[in-house]
Protein backbone atom coordinates (compact mmCIF):
# COMPACT_ATOMS: atom_id res chain seq x y z
CA UNK A 1 0.00 0.00 0.00
CA UNK A 2 1.45 3.21 -0.60
CA UNK A 3 2.58 5.53 2.50
CA UNK A 4 0.92 9.07 2.39
CA UNK A 5 4.14 10.57 2.77
CA UNK A 6 7.28 9.03 2.37
CA UNK A 7 10.76 10.40 2.44
CA UNK A 8 13.77 8.65 1.18
CA UNK A 9 17.79 8.92 2.18
CA UNK A 10 17.01 12.63 1.74
CA UNK A 11 19.89 15.09 2.31
CA UNK A 12 19.99 18.62 2.12
CA UNK A 13 23.20 21.37 2.45
CA UNK A 14 23.71 24.93 3.09
CA UNK A 15 26.93 25.46 1.94
CA UNK A 16 29.31 23.47 4.06
CA UNK A 17 26.57 23.60 6.52
CA UNK A 18 24.62 19.41 6.66
CA UNK A 19 20.94 21.03 7.30
CA UNK A 20 19.59 17.05 7.21
CA UNK A 21 21.49 13.74 6.92
CA UNK A 22 20.22 10.59 5.41
CA UNK A 23 16.55 10.88 6.46
CA UNK A 24 14.30 8.12 5.84
CA UNK A 25 10.42 8.45 7.38
CA UNK A 26 7.34 6.85 6.06
CA UNK A 27 3.61 7.90 7.33
CA UNK A 28 0.61 5.96 6.40
CA UNK A 29 -2.66 7.77 5.53
CA UNK A 30 -5.24 8.77 8.87
CA UNK A 31 -2.13 9.51 11.25
CA UNK A 32 -0.80 12.26 13.07
CA UNK A 33 2.46 12.52 13.10
CA UNK A 34 4.75 14.62 15.70
CA UNK A 35 8.09 15.73 14.36
CA UNK A 36 10.32 16.87 17.61
CA UNK A 37 14.10 18.14 18.12
CA UNK A 38 15.69 21.36 19.35
CA UNK A 39 16.35 24.84 17.17
CA UNK A 40 18.32 23.95 14.48
CA UNK A 41 17.68 19.90 13.90
CA UNK A 42 16.29 20.02 10.58
CA UNK A 43 12.47 20.49 10.95
CA UNK A 44 11.69 23.95 9.18
CA UNK A 45 14.25 22.22 5.61
CA UNK A 46 12.31 18.97 6.27
CA UNK A 47 9.26 20.61 5.63
CA UNK A 48 10.74 22.73 2.27
CA UNK A 49 11.90 19.58 1.56
CA UNK A 50 8.95 17.70 1.75
CA UNK A 51 7.78 20.23 -0.31
CA UNK A 52 10.16 20.71 -2.89
CA UNK A 53 10.82 24.43 -2.14
CA UNK A 54 14.68 23.41 -1.35
CA UNK A 55 16.59 21.33 -3.52
CA UNK A 56 18.25 18.24 -1.97
CA UNK A 57 21.64 16.81 -2.59
CA UNK A 58 20.60 13.31 -2.29
CA UNK A 59 17.22 11.13 -2.11
CA UNK A 60 13.59 11.67 -2.63
CA UNK A 61 10.49 12.50 -1.30
CA UNK A 62 6.77 11.01 -2.81
CA UNK A 63 3.38 12.48 -1.15
CA UNK A 64 0.89 9.85 -1.97
CA UNK A 65 3.07 8.27 -4.68
CA UNK A 66 3.78 11.60 -6.28
CA UNK A 67 6.66 14.19 -6.36
CA UNK A 68 6.30 17.39 -4.40
CA UNK A 69 5.84 19.30 -7.72
CA UNK A 70 2.81 17.03 -8.81
CA UNK A 71 1.32 16.96 -5.67
CA UNK A 72 1.16 20.96 -4.57
CA UNK A 73 -0.19 21.42 -8.31
CA UNK A 74 -2.96 18.48 -7.25
CA UNK A 75 -3.54 20.27 -4.20
CA UNK A 76 -2.84 17.10 -2.24
CA UNK A 77 -0.44 18.75 -0.15
CA UNK A 78 -1.13 21.52 2.29
CA UNK A 79 1.81 23.48 4.30
CA UNK A 80 1.53 26.28 7.36
CA UNK A 81 4.70 27.49 7.91
CA UNK A 82 6.21 29.42 11.08
CA UNK A 83 4.62 33.00 11.49
CA UNK A 84 7.71 34.83 10.56
CA UNK A 85 7.94 33.24 6.93
CA UNK A 86 4.77 35.50 6.60
CA UNK A 87 4.46 39.47 5.31
CA UNK A 88 1.59 39.99 8.14
CA UNK A 89 1.38 43.32 6.31
CA UNK A 90 0.15 42.03 3.14
CA UNK A 91 -3.70 43.34 2.34
CA UNK A 92 -5.39 40.38 2.26
CA UNK A 93 -7.75 39.25 4.76
CA UNK A 94 -8.77 36.36 6.17
CA UNK A 95 -10.90 35.09 3.68
CA UNK A 96 -8.58 35.38 0.75
CA UNK A 97 -5.97 33.54 2.82
CA UNK A 98 -8.02 30.60 3.18
CA UNK A 99 -9.82 31.02 -0.27
CA UNK A 100 -5.90 30.21 -1.69
CA UNK A 101 -6.60 27.12 -0.57
CA UNK A 102 -8.86 26.70 -3.72
CA UNK A 103 -6.19 28.43 -6.32
CA UNK A 104 -5.22 24.47 -7.24
CA UNK A 105 -9.13 23.82 -7.76
CA UNK A 106 -9.77 26.91 -9.11
CA UNK A 107 -8.11 26.61 -13.41
CA UNK A 108 -5.90 29.19 -14.64
CA UNK A 109 -8.21 32.13 -14.54
CA UNK A 110 -9.07 31.52 -10.81
CA UNK A 111 -12.72 31.98 -10.95
CA UNK A 112 -14.66 31.79 -8.09
CA UNK A 113 -16.88 29.38 -7.96
CA UNK A 114 -20.23 28.33 -5.64
CA UNK A 115 -18.31 25.64 -4.18
CA UNK A 116 -15.05 27.16 -3.87
CA UNK A 117 -17.32 30.02 -1.13
CA UNK A 118 -18.92 27.05 0.22
CA UNK A 119 -15.21 24.97 1.09
CA UNK A 120 -14.11 28.89 2.50
CA UNK A 121 -16.98 29.27 4.62
CA UNK A 122 -17.15 25.98 6.11
CA UNK A 123 -12.86 25.75 6.78
CA UNK A 124 -13.64 29.13 8.34
CA UNK A 125 -16.56 28.13 10.75
CA UNK A 126 -14.08 24.76 12.02
CA UNK A 127 -11.65 27.19 13.11
CA UNK A 128 -13.77 29.58 14.74
CA UNK A 129 -12.94 32.32 12.70
CA UNK A 130 -16.29 33.14 10.83
CA UNK A 131 -16.87 36.44 12.34
CA UNK A 132 -13.55 37.38 11.18
CA UNK A 133 -13.35 36.44 7.91
CA UNK A 134 -13.08 39.89 6.67
CA UNK A 135 -10.10 41.27 8.79
CA UNK A 136 -6.98 41.99 7.52
CA UNK A 137 -4.80 38.68 8.45
CA UNK A 138 -2.34 40.96 9.93
CA UNK A 139 -4.77 42.28 12.53
CA UNK A 140 -5.46 38.75 14.16
CA UNK A 141 -3.78 37.34 17.41
CA UNK A 142 -0.92 34.60 17.06
CA UNK A 143 -3.24 31.80 17.33
CA UNK A 144 -5.79 33.11 15.00
CA UNK A 145 -2.87 33.59 12.36
CA UNK A 146 -2.10 29.99 13.01
CA UNK A 147 -6.26 28.68 12.74
CA UNK A 148 -6.32 30.91 9.14
CA UNK A 149 -3.60 28.80 7.83
CA UNK A 150 -4.70 25.35 8.90
CA UNK A 151 -8.34 26.95 7.65
CA UNK A 152 -6.59 26.91 4.49
CA UNK A 153 -5.14 23.91 4.68
CA UNK A 154 -8.77 22.63 4.99
CA UNK A 155 -10.19 24.65 2.39
CA UNK A 156 -7.69 23.08 -0.16
CA UNK A 157 -9.17 19.35 0.75
CA UNK A 158 -5.23 18.59 1.09
CA UNK A 159 -4.45 14.81 1.81
CA UNK A 160 -1.28 15.43 3.61
CA UNK A 161 -1.23 18.52 5.88
CA UNK A 162 2.52 20.19 7.28
CA UNK A 163 2.62 22.32 10.15
CA UNK A 164 5.57 23.58 11.21
CA UNK A 165 5.36 24.98 15.01
CA UNK A 166 1.12 25.87 14.82
CA UNK A 167 1.48 26.25 19.08
CA UNK A 168 4.21 28.50 18.93
CA UNK A 169 2.96 31.60 20.48
CA UNK A 170 -0.82 30.74 20.26
CA UNK A 171 -3.50 30.62 23.13
CA UNK A 172 -5.21 27.88 24.89
CA UNK A 173 -8.16 28.46 23.06
CA UNK A 174 -6.31 28.67 19.55
CA UNK A 175 -4.43 25.55 21.29
CA UNK A 176 -7.44 23.54 22.29
CA UNK A 177 -8.99 24.46 18.39
CA UNK A 178 -6.10 23.01 16.41
CA UNK A 179 -5.84 19.95 18.15
CA UNK A 180 -9.06 18.98 17.92
CA UNK A 181 -9.10 19.72 14.15
CA UNK A 182 -6.12 17.84 13.13
CA UNK A 183 -7.72 14.79 15.63
CA UNK A 184 -10.81 15.20 13.37
CA UNK A 185 -9.33 15.26 10.20
CA UNK A 186 -6.84 12.22 10.75
CA UNK A 187 -10.24 10.70 11.48
CA UNK A 188 -11.21 11.53 8.32
CA UNK A 189 -8.37 9.60 6.48
CA UNK A 190 -6.35 12.78 6.34
CA UNK A 191 -2.44 12.75 7.07
CA UNK A 192 -0.58 15.27 9.44
CA UNK A 193 2.86 15.85 9.84
CA UNK A 194 3.78 18.35 12.78
CA UNK A 195 6.32 19.96 14.31
CA UNK A 196 6.10 21.17 18.20
CA UNK A 197 8.39 21.89 20.94
CA UNK A 198 4.91 21.47 23.49
CA UNK A 199 5.85 17.62 24.60
CA UNK A 200 3.09 17.42 27.12
CA UNK A 201 0.55 18.03 24.62
CA UNK A 202 2.25 14.60 22.19
CA UNK A 203 0.12 12.15 24.02
CA UNK A 204 -3.39 13.76 23.48
CA UNK A 205 -1.90 14.89 20.06
CA UNK A 206 -0.23 12.36 17.75
CA UNK A 207 -0.10 9.02 17.36
CA UNK A 208 3.66 8.28 16.55
CA UNK A 209 6.64 10.98 17.03
CA UNK A 210 10.09 11.64 15.31
CA UNK A 211 13.02 12.57 17.19
CA UNK A 212 15.31 14.78 14.83
CA UNK A 213 18.59 15.98 14.98
CA UNK A 214 19.69 16.64 11.47
CA UNK A 215 19.04 12.94 11.11
CA UNK A 216 16.31 10.75 12.45
CA UNK A 217 17.25 9.24 15.89
CA UNK A 218 14.07 7.72 16.55
CA UNK A 219 10.93 6.92 14.75
CA UNK A 220 8.30 5.31 16.78
CA UNK A 221 5.05 5.61 19.21
CA UNK A 222 4.71 8.89 21.39
CA UNK A 223 5.20 7.04 24.47
CA UNK A 224 8.75 5.26 23.29
CA UNK A 225 9.81 8.71 21.59
CA UNK A 226 9.36 10.52 24.94
CA UNK A 227 11.48 8.55 27.06
CA UNK A 228 13.91 10.30 28.92
CA UNK A 229 16.65 8.44 27.42
CA UNK A 230 15.27 8.92 23.91
CA UNK A 231 15.05 12.65 24.72
CA UNK A 232 18.26 13.28 26.13
CA UNK A 233 19.89 12.40 22.64
CA UNK A 234 18.56 14.53 21.09
CA UNK A 235 17.82 17.45 23.91
CA UNK A 236 20.46 17.05 25.85
CA UNK A 237 18.08 15.97 29.26
CA UNK A 238 19.01 13.95 31.92
CA UNK A 239 17.80 10.81 31.70
CA UNK A 240 15.72 10.72 34.77
CA UNK A 241 14.00 13.89 34.63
Amino acid sequence: MTPALEVTGLSVNYGEVTALDDVSIRVESGRVCALIGMNGSGKSTLFKAIMGLVRPSAGRTTIQGSSPAIARRRGIVGYVPQSEEIDWSFPLSVRDVVMMGRYGRQGVLRRIRASDRAAVDEALARVELADLADRQIGRLSGGQRKRAFVARGIAQQAEVLLLDEPFAGVDKRSEATIVRLLKDLATDGRTILISTHDLHALPALADEAILLMNRVLLHGDVDTVLEPANLARAFGLEADA
